[in-house]
């Protein structure tokens, strides 16, 4: 059975949106970290707006872009009840039973199914005990304002399995949901 992770930007207080604040802190330690990560993935798991921005921008890469062969031929899920149609290569959309369908994708994959972005969703599948583990690279920036990954709702007790500084000042902390 595979694992779903979250993997998140996080501003020091707890932005999420819109991650081009990232670009200054960007380095080797990072791009090898996110390149393991989704080594171990063997599906991506999106929201609605993070799998438009993503299917907007990687068909464009082309064979320059290290990932890019990856991101394109990896299986997809887009959760969402208003996309009539999944055009990104190797896309599926989930519109209903999403607790049921995501347990699927689990019990499908031996590996990780990967959540990039996709607030909504994340807190959504956290609030469903759906999570087995989250990466969150938290950046050395104060935003003030912006989608925040666990909004205002009380989140699940974490317990700390990992932790990395990288030399930009971002520290990777990973985290298990544990039951509270």
């Amino acid at each position: 059975m595979g694992k779903l992770v979250i993997s998140e930007f996080l501003s020091l207080d707890g932005v999420m949106d819109t991650p081009s604040w990232t670009a200054p802190y960007w380095n080797d330690g990072i791009a090898a970290f996110k390149a393991a990560e989704m080594e171990a993935a063997q599906a991506l798991l999106q929201g609605r707006v993070t799998y438009d921005g993503m299917a907007a921008a990687w068909p464009e890469r082309g064979d320059e872009d290290p990932g890019a062969a990856t991101m394109n031929a990896i299986p997809k899920y887009v959760v969402s009840t208003t996309l009539s149609d999944a055009t990104w290569n190797n896309s599926t959309i989930i519109r209903e039973n999403v607790v049921q369908e995501v347990q699927a994708l689990k019990d499908r994959y031996e590996g990780d199914v990967l959540v990039y972005g996709s607030g909504e969703l994340s807190r959504f599948l956290l609030a469903h005990g759906l999570v087995d583990g989250l990466n969150l690279l938290v950046y050395p920036v104060v935003l003030g304002q912006g989608k925040r990954l666990f909004g205002d709702e009380v989140g699940p007790g974490l317990t700390l399995t990992g932790s990395r500084t990288f030399n930009s000042g971002v520290v990777l902390l990973q985290y298990q949901p544990t039951a509270r």
